[in-house]
């Protein structure tokens, strides 16, 4: 183990970190800027064989080629296709690919208090299941979670990640009727923060509800997940600037992206013309 004291994993890297084993390892490791992900792993495992060891987090992995086959509570156990693996903190496991060609998987290791510790157990029983549904999100998490400015959508999908994992073991913990009060203090919140932005956690905080339950209220009340509504009111603010003649140069930031492209991509998607074209027309 290297690195500083706290959550950690077999890797703890400061930064990202990627490598290419002489044992049949491709790796691609790094410490993501979101609460309650210790670490992000994509691996090509062709010839390499993890050991029985243990980590002090919950691994929730996804194989997208290939296939793995693993031992754990003295049992054996595969993961592959469509399945969502989910290994508990502290439970020793091995791992080794059972496939000809190897195994491509990535990894989410997440603090171990994202989901009760009761739960241990259950995921021992049941450490992997079909969810489309979960896959999806889990994949999508992949894709945004290294993006800049992109942080609030990421946060969204844990959220409704650890929700699912917990209602998949048995602990749904949350009610069945949805209050429509919860959708509204937010998108004030939003409002009032369309170009700094606010983190989910900071809105929990602040409004005093779960973040999975904003989320869910939110999406049921208007039909977009919050950060899509707060990308689309930074597009209308971008829209305006534009209008009233500020310099593109500038829009990006006054309108609460981090960069050029980062409004050109949303901007576009929107609207379906870049600000460049839009400030022409």
């Amino acid at each position: 183990m290297i690195g500083r004291a706290g959550p950690a994993v077999l890797y703890d890297f400061d930064v990202s970190v990627t490598s290419a084993g002489a044992a049949g390892m491709e790796i691609s490791a790094w410490r993501p800027r979101l609460g309650g992900v210790v670490e992000v792993l994509r691996a090509h495992l062709t010839g390499h064989a993890y050991p029985m060891h243990a980590h002090n987090t919950w691994s929730v992995l996804i194989v997208d080629d290939g296939a793995v086959r693993y031992d754990l509570d003295k049992h054996e156990r595969g993961a592959f296709g469509d399945l969502v693996t989910l290994l508990p903190p502290y439970v020793p496991h091995n791992g080794t690919a059972a496939h000809p060609h190897g195994l491509r998987k990535r990894v989410f290791y997440l603090e171990p208090d994202r989901l009760p510790t009761g739960l241990v157990g259950a995921a021992v029983d049941n450490s992997a299941f079909i969810d489309p549904a979960l896959r999806r999100r889990i994949s999508a998490l992949h894709t945004v979670i290294g993006q800049a400015g992109e942080e609030l959508e990421a946060e969204t999908h844990l959220a409704e990640i650890t929700e699912r994992l917990r209602a998949r073991l048995g602990h749904a913990g949350r009610p069945e009727r949805l209050d429509r009060a919860p959708a509204y203090r937010l998108r004030d919140l939003l409002e009032e923060h369309v170009v700094p932005g606010v983190s989910l956690d900071e809105a929990s905080r602040v409004l005093h509800f779960h973040p999975a339950y904003l989320v869910r209220s939110f999406t049921r009340e208007f039909g977009m997940s919050p950060h899509r509504y707060l990308i689309s009111r930074r597009v209308d603010l971008a829209r305006r600037l534009i209008l009233a003649g500020e310099p593109l140069g500038s829009v990006a930031g006054a309108s609460g992206f981090c960069d050029q492209p980062h409004l050109s991509r949303h901007f576009k998607r929107i609207l379906g013309v870049s600000p460049k074209a839009f400030s022409k027309g």
